[in-house]
């Protein structure tokens, strides 16, 4: 169970646990923070206009590279899905 847990996932996306937990942890940081700057947006619209929207774009173009496979045809029908 323990390994199922901890373990499979990381594996079947090629990395360690350790490197899973830094690249999760990178983008959960990365969507809190433009969170906090929508929920500011949204009080003060003249504040953080494109921060939500310009990270979210980074980061559906971080994890689409680092997840995609191989090739130019496989990058076009590849999965976008968050790891």
């Amino acid at each position: 169970m323990w390994h199922r847990l901890f373990l499979d996932h990381p594996r079947s996306v090629g990395e360690s646990y350790f490197e899973h937990q830094r690249a999760s942890l990178a983008v959960a940081i990365a969507l809190l923070g433009a969170g906090l700057a929508a929920c500011i947006h949204a009080i003060v619209p003249g504040l953080f206009r494109t921060t939500g929207s310009r990270t979210i774009a980074q980061l559906h173009r971080q994890i689409t590279e680092r997840t995609a496979p191989a090739g130019p045809a496989a990058a076009a029908s590849s999965d976008s899905t968050v790891h």
